[in-house]
C-alpha cells in the first residue's frame, strides 16, 4: 500500500470525524459514539491494524488497537482520545457545529479543538506508519474512548475496569490539552501538561417543610440552599503553588522579566494573554456552583432543594476542599459526590518528556517548552488507576490571533488546517522514534 504522509489526509479525517454528532448530555444522555468508533475503527482496519470497537452500554462505543513496537521489553506507550463532545447550540455559531467546514483555512465545528483535531492526528501518523511499515520501538495502543466529557463512566473508566488487558504492558500515556503553543514575552512556548487538576462534582440537597408559598417558614429548603451556595461561590480559595505551577511561572518569568506576586497575580497572568484563562485556575482550588434544582410552581414552596457544585482540586487536597465545602454549606447540608477523580502531577523530566521535547523542537527549533497544569481533567486519571502515567501532548503550532484556549467547550471551535499538518508532523517524530 503506497505511504500517504499524515498531513495529506489529517484535515479530512478531521473534518469527518466533527461530521458524527457525539455529543454527550451527561448520565448517558445523547447520540453516542458508536457511529464514529465504526469510521475510526474502518481507518485502521483498511491499513491492516486490528481494531476492537467495545460497548459499555448500548451506543457507547470506544475503539482499541495495538501497533506492534520491536523490542518487547519495552513498556508499551498509549496514544489516545476521546470520540464525545460537548453539547452545541447551532443557532450560537456562524456555522452549522456539526458541518466539519473549511474556511479561510480552519476547519470548523464542534470538537476541532476537544479533541477531534488530536483524534485525526492520531489516525493519520498511525495509518501512515502502517503503510509505509514503519515499526516502533515500543507497542503503542491506540485508544478513543467515549464518555470522557462526563467523566469516563461509560468509557476510559469502564474500560479500565472492565478491559484492563487492552493496556497490558503499558507504562506511559499521551492525550489532549497540551502541546500547543503560545506567544509569552515575544516568544513562542509550547504548554507540555505534567498535572491536572482533581475533579469533584458534588450534590447539595436540602430538605425543608414543604408549603403555601404565602406562609411564612422559618424551614425553606430554597433559602438555605441559596445561602449554602452563596457562600461556596463566594469563598476566595488561596493561592497555593504546586511544583508544575512554580516550574511554569518561573518559566515565564524568564520569557518576560515580570516576577509572579502571590498577592496579585494579575500582574504575571496578564503576560500570558487568552492562556491565563488555563493557568489562573491552577493557582488554587475552585469551587464554582454550576446548576439549581427546586420547586415547580411559585406558590408552592418545595421541601427539596438540590446544587451541583464543579470543584476542582490541587494534588493532594481533595479531603481538605470536600471539608471546606461541608464548612461553607453549614448545617442541614447534605453533600455527595456525583464524580470524584484526583489531582495528577508528573515530572517534568525522563525519556518520554525529552522525547516530546525533541519532536517539538525539531519542528519548531527556536521555541521553548514549558510544564503546565490543566484546570480540567483528561482520561489520564482513568489509566492512572493502572498505573500509567500520562501527559498532554496534542502538538499544535498556533497563530497569535487565535482564542485558542476560549474555544474549549466555546461557541465557534476552529483549528488552523497548518496546525493540524504540523501536529501530525511533530506527533509522527514522536511515535517513530521513541
Amino acid at each position: 500500500m503506497p505511504a500517504i504522509a499524515p498531513e495529506d489526509e489529517v484535515a479530512r479525517i478531521c473534518r469527518e470525524l466533527i461530521r458524527f454528532d457525539t455529543s454527550n448530555y451527561g448520565g448517558n444522555e445523547g447520540p453516542g459514539e458508536r457511529a464514529a468508533a465504526e469510521y475510526v475503527a474502518g481507518l485502521l482496519e483498511e491499513v491492516g491494524l486490528q481494531a476492537e470497537i467495545f460497548e459499555s452500554a448500548p451506543g457507547r462505543a470506544s475503539v482499541v488497537s495495538r501497533m506492534t513496537g520491536l523490542d518487547p521489553s519495552a513498556g508499551a506507550l498509549v496514544v489516545h482520545g476521546h470520540l464525545d463532545v460537548v453539547p452545541a447550540q447551532k443557532d450560537d455559531w456562524q456555522v452549522d457545529p456539526f458541518s466539519g467546514e473549511e474556511l479561510d483555512g480552519l476547519i470548523w465545528g464542534r470538537g476541532a479543538v476537544d479533541m477531534k483535531d488530536m483524534d485525526a492526528m492520531i489516525l493519520a501518523v498511525a495509518r501512515h506508519m502502517a503503510r509505509a511499515g514503519i515499526r516502533p520501538k515500543r507497542d503503542l495502543i491506540f485508544a478513543f474512548f467515549a464518555d470522557e466529557e462526563a467523566g469516563g463512566k461509560y468509557g476510559a473508566r469502564w474500560a479500565v475496569d472492565n478491559r484492563p488487558e487492552l493496556f497490558d504492558g503499558a507504562t506511559e500515556a499521551i492525550s489532549e490539552v497540551g502541546g500547543f503553543s503560545a506567544t509569552i514575552g515575544g516568544k513562542r512556548a509550547y504548554m507540555l501538561q505534567t498535572a491536572e487538576k482533581g475533579i469533584a462534582w458534588l450534590k447539595l440537597a436540602v430538605n425543608g417543610r414543604a408549603g403555601h408559598g404565602s406562609q411564612l417558614n422559618p424551614d425553606n429548603a430554597v433559602t438555605t440552599l441559596a445561602r449554602a451556595v452563596g457562600r461556596i461561590g463566594a469563598h476566595q480559595w488561596p493561592i497555593e503553588l504546586t511544583e508544575t505551577t512554580r516550574r511554569f511561572l518561573d518559566g515565564v518569568t524568564e520569557l518576560t522579566g515580570v516576577e509572579f506576586d502571590p498577592d496579585n497575580p494579575d500582574i504575571l497572568l496578564k503576560e500570558l494573554g487568552t492562556v491565563a484563562r488555563f493557568v489562573g485556575a491552577t493557582l488554587q482550588n475552585t469551587s464554582n456552583p454550576t446548576v439549581l434544582k427546586a420547586g415547580y410552581k411559585e406558590n408552592v414552596i418545595p421541601g427539596l432543594a438540590e446544587a451541583r457544585i464543579d470543584a476542582r482540586t490541587l494534588p493532594g487536597q481533595d479531603e481538605q476542599v470536600l471539608a471546606k465545602i461541608r464548612e461553607l454549606a453549614g448545617e442541614g447540608v447534605d453533600i455527595s459526590y456525583i464524580h470524584q477523580d484526583s489531582a495528577l502531577e508528573v515530572p517534568f523530566a525522563g525519556n518520554l518528556v525529552d522525547a516530546m521535547v525533541d519532536s517539538l523542537t525539531a519542528e519548531d527549533p527556536d521555541a521553548v517548552v514549558l510544564p503546565y497544569t490543566l484546570s480540567g481533567g483528561t482520561d489520564n486519571k482513568s489509566l492512572a488507576r493502572l498505573g500509567i502515567t500520562g501527559y498532554g501532548f496534542a502538538p499544535l503550532r498556533l497563530p497569535d490571533e487565535l482564542d485558542f484556549t476560549g474555544m474549549f467547550h466555546g461557541v465557534d471551535e476552529r483549528v488552523p488546517v497548518e496546525s493540524l499538518k504540523f501536529g501530525t508532523r511533530v506527533l509522527g517524530r514522536l511515535l517513530a522514534t521513541y
